[in-house]
């Protein structure tokens, strides 16, 4: 990777038209361990939750899977979206992960809700209030977090009294903990408290320049962390030919029309059902568009087009969200084409 900025991976744990949940997990657990052989730094995994083909309801559970499956790797969330969960229970989760695997797990916090509004009320009810109250109380949840995982873990004052509570009994380290954002609001968070940050460029493209040029010119350096410190997260097909790699970013493309324009959900298609897809004139328009904000094409393609990206936002990383879909008829258990995508990008 000497001619790249170190690479990362991101999974969405997707689920296929021919996948169950139990296969697209064995998917994702065959993706770490290349990535990991490989040499890749970290794989980070989303939270999402109610849609038909993303498996990533569960950052912590599937961190745990990950972790126990790969040697090396930093495993961790992209993110856990706080305002979904009560701060001490994520805290605890990801005390017990960084003592199952010390110096290897990171803890990525966001804001959004990864749902539908109905879900988001179930996910909450009891945990962490409604939705305008969990989004506004979010600085105050991050710093529970942090202080709960620390090991004298926060006081909190109860009826004239101070009880401690602490994430687990005895930590010895604590996760590498980043804000994750869309949006100029994480950016400035993460320059206040002095944290790592960073934008989803692979899930809009828009205004990350602006984002990551608003957090270092507000950096307040911390006790973790000395300057300003971020990466690039990008969607990549990559193929031995440039058509084919299109060709497998099909089904991706279409999805996320379909969620940026409110159709329905299912699973995703084969490539051969999405080749198939009857699309408007101003549809493909929005695929392409979509597209050329993507990493795909060729070995030496992507990585120029990763190099050059990596040289725009000033990064030393960059985190990959392998998109290539699967041939009719491929392995449940398995994704070739995401696991080509990983190979071909080293080399």
């Amino acid at each position: 990777m000497s001619d790249l900025p170190t690479l990362s991976v991101l999974d969405l744990v997707p689920v296929r038209s021919d996948q169950d949940t139990a296969d697209a997990i064995a998917a994702t657990l065959a993706l770490a361990r290349v990535a990991d052989d490989l040499g890749y730094r970290r794989y980070w995994l989303a939270e999402h939750h109610n849609m038909p083909a993303v498996a990533a309801t569960n950052p912590p559970v599937l961190i745990g899977m990950v972790a126990g499956a790969t040697r090396r790797l930093r495993v961790g969330s992209g993110g856990v979206m706080l305002p979904n969960h009560a701060p001490l229970v994520v805290a605890e989760q990801f005390a017990l992960l960084e003592a199952a695997y010390p110096g290897r797990i990171d803890l990525g916090i966001g804001r959004a809700p990864g749902t539908d509004p109905v879900t988001g009320w179930a996910l909450r009810h009891g945990a962490g209030g409604v939705t305008d109250e969990a989004v506004s109380r979010f600085p105050e949840y991050v710093e529970n977090v942090l202080a709960m995982m620390e090991p004298d873990g926060v006081g909190l004052a109860v009826q004239g009294r101070t009880h401690v509570l602490r994430a687990t009994p005895a930590a010895r380290s604590v996760p590498q903990i980043w804000l994750l954002g869309s949006s100029d609001y994480s950016a400035l968070l993460a320059a206040e408290k002095g944290m790592p940050y960073v934008f989803a460029h692979h899930f809009s493209g828009n205004g990350t320049g602006e984002a990551l040029a608003l957090y270092r010119s507000r950096f307040r350096p911390s006790p973790e962390l000395a300057a300003p410190r971020t990466f690039l997260t990008v969607n990549a097909s990559v193929a031995a030919d440039a058509a084919e790699a299109r060709r497998r970013a099909l089904p991706q493309l279409q999805m996320m029309l379909a969620l940026r324009s409110g159709q329905p959900l299912g699973p995703q298609v084969s490539v051969e059902e999405a080749e198939q897809a009857e699309l408007s004139d101003a549809q493909w328009a929005s695929i392409d568009a979509m597209a050329e904000r993507w990493v795909i094409g060729t070995p030496a393609e992507a990585r120029t087009r990763i190099a050059d990206l990596a040289a725009s936002y000033d990064v030393d990383e960059v985190m990959v969200n392998s998109v290539a879909g699967a041939a009719a008829g491929t392995e449940p258990g398995t994704s070739p084409a995401r696991e080509e995508t990983l190979r071909l990008l080293v080399g």
